[in-house]
């Protein structure tokens, strides 16, 4: 470890007491997440669509929940996408999970996962499908019964529960195959791994952990090879244990990623398989300061965003306070981590005035997701035609060339930092050639910017427009 410890120790304290809204920075880059959970109902849906109204209020209930993370300004959605042996999208591969219909193995009579992404997208949000991999559910329930009839030797049975093999390669090319339906048939920004590890039940010996690491990693392989195939601007991430292994200072007490469960996601980062990691540090003090700085020092140049147990401040779950989440907030933000929050409910239900932290001091100004740079760094070439209709108020332009994928708008004064700061961003990844102007009575003039954004997140130069204002300067 290259880290000094002494300097997370001093950060942390520093974070811990001297921390205010004054004192938080605000990047223009960095990923705002939540896990959007669709088993049981969790985050949603908490209504059935088994008719023309109930559908409308399933839907309601997704772009209600939209809005409110729109306004806390998080920009992407991992939304549970296959559930267990079973999915939220019409599938060739496995049967509709009940979540949606209330009946497993029916469809809710539309594609939750395209009016899903459709709304992010108008919101200019990512969506990346969640895709669990190894647990299918109950050894009887339809998810797992319908691959255990179907692919002979591919589950073992744990307890109660169904697994995939990861030692047998038919594992590897099944799930893979979801994952290449999901990319081929929708606009998605993303392909989440969730459990992308051997079962804890198993309890690995020693000598075993090479071979099961490799069984893990030809899984994550097969993904890659089939995603990228198709659109390699889609990322690729998984959401490993919360710590990778244990550090020259402090020890995972027996559960990481490395030596429990065969995850080797620092090398999948290093050797290209993953664009980025959500690793589920739900924990506190030293189980979280040091582990989350080991993983942003062996990030290979690709996005960290620390999953962070909010859930824990639920008095149903443990006794965290809204001081130790805003600690580990500031922390990961001076780190130039990103965070995505466990689970979305407790986000929205303010659990401790969480929301109303985020939304209006760690999150005051928008964000962008950070570019690929590591598979595509030249950006494309500014918007065009850029013109202003007094009349309409209707500022407008035109892509320059084919790499253009969505634009981002700013406001500012002459005097202010343009496109570098993220307070003047009044319009994100949206896909609209034209925005309307509010009147103007300003005493100065007023810069709006446009740029354009290609599928990799590269921005290009501004194109400017200036409306003067009554002080002529």
């Amino acid at each position: 470890m290259k880290i000094c410890y002494i300097l997370v120790h001093i950060l942390t304290i520093f974070y811990a007491f001297s921390a205010s809204a004054q004192d938080i920075s605000h990047p223009k880059y960095e990923v705002r997440a939540v896990w959007l959970t669709t088993i049981g109902g969790l985050d949603w849906p908490h209504s059935y669509a088994q008719s023309v109204a109930s559908t409308n209020k399933q839907q309601k209930e997704l772009t209600d929940i939209l809005d409110r993370l729109q306004r806390a300004n998080i920009n992407t959605v991992l939304l549970q996408t296959r559930v267990r042996g079973t999915t939220i999208y019409p599938s060739t591969i496995e049967p509709w999970d009940g979540c949606m219909s209330g009946f497993p193995g029916k469809s809710p009579g539309y594609d939750p996962l395209a009016f899903a992404i459709e709304e992010c997208h108008k919101r200019g949000m990512e969506l990346h499908a969640w895709v669990v991999t190894i647990p299918v559910g109950k050894w009887n329930k339809t998810g797992c019964k319908r691959i255990k009839s179907r692919h002979r030797g591919i589950v073992k049975r744990i307890g109660d529960e169904g697994y995939m093999r990861p030692e047998n390669p038919l594992t590897a090319k099944y799930i893979a195959n979801i994952c290449e339906e999901i990319t081929r048939n929708y606009d998605i920004d993303g392909i989440h791994l969730d459990y992308i590890r051997y079962p804890e039940q198993e309890k690995l010996k020693a000598y075993s952990l090479p071979t099961c690491r490799n069984n893990i990693t030809r899984i994550v392989k097969a993904v890659h090879s089939k995603v990228k195939a198709l659109k390699p601007w889609v990322k690729i991430s998984c959401s490993p244990l919360g710590k990778h292994s244990d550090l020259s200072r402090y020890r995972s007490n027996g559960w990481n990623a490395y030596n429990t469960v065969a995850q080797d996601a620092q090398a999948w980062l290093k050797d290209g398989l993953m664009d980025q990691l959500y690793p589920m540090i739900y924990y506190k003090g030293n189980n979280f300061f040091p582990f989350a700085a080991d993983w942003q020092e062996e990030c290979h140049d690709r996005s960290i965003s620390a999953g962070l147990g909010i859930y824990f401040m639920s008095p149903c779950e443990g006794n965290w306070t809204i001081d130790m989440v805003r600690r580990q907030l500031y922390f990961l933000r001076s780190e130039g981590i990103g965070h995505c929050f466990f689970r979305c409910k407790f986000l929205l239900d303010n659990v401790q005035g969480i929301y109303d932290f985020v939304a209006n001091e760690l999150n005051r100004y928008p964000a962008l997701i950070p570019p690929m740079t590591w598979a595509k760094c030249t950006p494309p070439s500014p918007p065009s035609s850029l013109a202003y209709d007094h009349k309409k108020r209707l500022l407008s332009w035109q892509p320059a060339d084919s790499d253009t994928y969505l634009y981002n708008i700013y406001m500012s004064d002459n005097s202010s930092n343009g496109i570098h700061s993220p307070e003047n961003m009044i319009a994100v990844r949206t896909a609209e050639k034209q925005i309307q102007i509010p009147p103007q009575h300003n005493l100065f003039d007023i810069q709006y910017a446009v740029t354009a954004i290609d599928r990799y997140g590269n921005e290009s130069e501004p194109s400017v427009f200036t409306i003067k204002g009554i002080w002529k300067r």
